[in-house]
């Protein structure tokens, strides 16, 4: 197995991104029933925002990982939501996820975002995982929903 490569997210390879994400979050810790048309959608209309940003990583010729999310102005500055960060479960625990998170905070850095959000799985892997790259827990708001 070659060496990955990480390039910017690329529209025609959407249905990978579809298959990719509805696997990734099929298991633990989500357990989402995604099915690969819906998540097409779901990841098709975040890539069409004009805020959007986000890296796919290939690996011998197939696209494995991805990570994307867009930018908000709020009056103390841009900032960047990572709405997705999925792996191809065959290729989990390969690192992919590090270097797409590590490459996209460098990347939004550098364009001027003064911090970067995300929601994810309250406990398990995940807070610890995002904490190693600096990532806290946000005491001053919180997440709130209303099922319709």
């Amino acid at each position: 197995m070659n060496q990955g490569r990480i390039v910017p997210l690329n529209i025609d390879h959407l249905d990978r991104y579809a298959e990719i994400y509805a696997a990734a979050f099929a298991g633990e810790p989500w357990n989402d029933p995604w099915k690969v048309p819906d998540a097409r959608i779901h990841v098709k209309e975040l890539m069409e925002s004009n805020q959007a940003y986000g890296l796919e990583y290939e690996m011998d010729g197939r696209v494995a990982g991805f990570i994307l999310g867009t930018s908000m102005l709020f009056h103390y500055g841009r900032t960047f939501e990572i709405n997705d960060l999925a792996v191809d479960p065959a290729f989990q625990k390969a690192g992919i996820g590090s270097q797409l998170l590590e490459q996209c905070i460098d990347d939004v850095r550098k364009q001027g975002i003064v911090g970067i959000q995300l929601i994810t799985a309250g406990e398990g892997i995940l807070p610890e995982f995002y904490e190693k790259y600096g990532f806290q827990k946000e005491h001053k708001v919180i997440l709130m929903s209303k099922d319709l």
